[in-house]
């Protein structure tokens, strides 16, 4: 890890988790959709919208979809969180798409309008469902803040468990890699290494929120399906890279490449945390 992506992580770690804990839910709701959006931006780029005015108007789009979503969920009650939850449904069936995607690697790949169509609408319900999701969680109650921290947590636990498990131990156990032709260095060994650590953050995280032993299987396995398609985000976008033959998807971060580079795993984790903690209620 070079000098100036630790520093930048260094920077970037204390804002976001600063911003979940102490940050009400619509502004944090506002400062996500700011930097989801700019992931979107970038996305419509990999996508091979090249004219900045049609990526412009396109994502102005999305940020209708955003506001209607807000407009919709008003009600005399003060609110109903009945609309977003159909859209984490919605990016939640997406994701299990994109695994198909990806197992037919070429699909989409030939750079014509119909391959635009596919990777634009993709862009879409990868975002919106993750933005509806971060809202949900940290809407909720009891201890939402800390729920979001812990989604949070198991993405970054599931990054740092595959590096270093990659690096140490990737190739020795299993001969094949995880996804050669859209991932090269990605490895088994790091995968479960990954998933390992993810699972050690998730039942400590759960301890200090305070839930009870009973809930803790269902904790477990919502965070090994959280850290699972974690990985899904993050060989996704690299699909969407290697399509157009791109190192990152931008420069914006020091490092780091650029932002949807940093929140791809976030997009796919997001809505199957909160369908989890939704469907079995902690």
């Amino acid at each position: 890890m070079t000098k100036t992506r630790l520093l930048a992580a260094l920077i970037m770690a204390p804002i976001a988790i600063l911003s979940v804990l102490f940050v009400s839910t619509p502004v944090l709701a506002a400062l996500s959709a700011v930097l989801f959006l700019i992931a979107l931006w970038e996305w419509l780029k990999l996508a091979e919208v090249d004219d900045t005015l049609a990526r412009t108007v396109l994502l102005l789009c999305n940020v209708a979809v955003m506001v209607a979503l807000v407009w919709g969920s008003r009600s005399a009650q003060g609110g109903s969180f009945a609309l977003l939850q159909l859209v984490v449904v919605i990016g939640v069936g997406w994701w299990l798409l994109a695994l198909l995607w990806m197992r037919h690697y070429h699909f989409a790949s030939d750079h014509d309008s119909h391959a635009r169509a596919f990777k634009l609408l993709a862009g879409t319900l990868a975002v919106i469902p993750a933005w509806c999701a971060l809202g949900l969680i940290h809407a909720s109650q009891p201890n939402g803040h800390k729920w979001l921290l812990l989604a949070l947590f198991l993405v970054w636990a599931a990054d740092t468990g595959a590096y270093f498990a990659g690096r140490h131990f990737g190739g020795r156990f299993f001969k094949r890699k995880l996804a050669p032709r859209i991932s090269p260095n990605k490895t088994i060994e790091g995968l479960l290494g990954g998933l390992v650590l993810a699972m050690v953050v998730a039942i400590v995280g759960a301890e200090m929120i305070g839930v009870r032993a009973g809930q803790l299987p269902g904790i477990a396995l919502v965070a090994l399906a959280t850290a699972m398609f974690s990985v899904v985000g993050d060989l996704f976008e690299s699909l969407l890279k290697r399509h157009v033959g791109a190192k990152d998807s931008g420069d914006l971060i020091p490092g780091h490449g650029g932002v949807l580079d940093r929140v791809d795993s976030v997009l796919a984790a997001l809505p199957v945390f909160a369908l989890g903690k939704l469907w079995l209620g902690f």
